[in-house]
């Protein structure tokens, strides 16, 4: 009886020995994952189209713009990100007066960058507060230069006064955002659309349509004055042209005459008996037709031709 208690007795010592080291295992193992959990939430990724902003008690400590895998301190710090890409923000439509003393309604929109992320944290704190300060001068800008315009040259893109509005907006809005130290660049400023308040477009319709319709008959008249001057000058060059021609005929009419009567005469004068048959069968042939009724003295030409008298 004592020696089958004293093998129980072993046997529990064993087994409470196999459940401590299992249970110093399983403890050993949790530690293990609980510290590779704990180094992994501390972990973070850069990528490429962004920056991230370390911060400690809320004060930036570092700035990380190159891709890759970093570590924070634990507890201590954390971690935000800022786009490194460029953004587009719209301005909201404001109305302005132009040079003329007209009002219209201007609406931008701006492309933008972060150049300078501890600048940004720093003076504008945010992004919301960036692209308003940004906006901000933007409309100030605009205001400005297009208040310098005319509202036709504005409007009217063929008009070299608006020239390179956009590249000049451009350049003044960054100089103002590097004077504030905000740590952003504008690409580029554009004009989406240029509109007349509602209450004044009707009015410039009617007088953008009274000043194209004063235009056309401008032109019209311009085309009748040159259609009668072309007339004219062409009329002109007719006459001309005509009495050369009719000159110029008389001339060789003439000519011709002469050379006739030269052809006449030589003709006549190789043989006069001859020519003068001629001439009165050629006048019998105009003067005689079947109906015509003929009294003739017995001693003229024609008489005695016709009676067979040559002598």
């Amino acid at each position: 009886m004592d020696d089958q208690n004293i093998i129980n007795l072993n046997e529990q010592k064993k087994d409470k020995l196999a459940w401590k080291k299992y249970t110093k295992g399983g403890i050993t193992i949790v530690l293990i994952l609980a510290l590779l959990l704990f180094l992994l939430s501390n972990l973070f990724v850069v990528k490429e189209n962004e920056y991230k902003v370390v911060r400690q008690f809320g004060e930036v400590v570092r700035i990380v713009s190159e891709p890759g895998l970093n570590i924070k301190i634990p507890f201590i710090q954390s971690v935000t990100s800022l786009p490194k890409y460029q953004m587009t923000y719209d301005v909201e439509e404001a109305e302005i007066n132009t040079k003329d003393k007209k009002r219209m309604i201007i609406d931008n929109y701006t492309v933008w960058r972060i150049e300078d992320p501890k600048k940004l944290i720093a003076n504008a704190r945010s992004v919301v507060n960036a692209e308003t300060k940004m906006g901000e001068f933007v409309f100030s800008v605009v205001r400005s230069e297009l208040g310098r315009l005319n509202y036709d040259e504005i409007i009217n893109d063929e008009n070299s006064g608006r020239g390179s509005l956009n590249d000049q907006v451009t350049e003044q809005v960054n100089k103002l955002l590097s004077d504030s130290n905000y740590g952003i660049v504008v690409t580029d400023v554009r004009m989406k659309r240029t509109d007349l308040p509602q209450e004044n477009e009707q009015s410039v319709y009617t007088r953008m349509i009274s000043e194209r319709e004063t235009k056309a008959q401008e032109y019209l008249s311009m085309g009748d004055a040159n259609k009668n001057r072309i007339v004219a000058e062409t009329d002109r060059e007719v006459k001309e042209m005509l009495s050369k021609a009719q000159a110029k005929a008389e001339t060789i009419r003439g000519q011709g005459e002469t050379e006739a009567g030269k052809i006449y005469n030589g003709s006549y004068s190789q043989d006069a008996e001859f020519y003068e048959l001629h001439r009165t069968l050629r006048s019998y042939i105009k003067t005689i037709d079947d109906k015509s009724v003929i009294v003739l003295p017995a001693d003229s030409p024609y008489a005695r031709i016709l009676m067979g008298y040559t002598d």
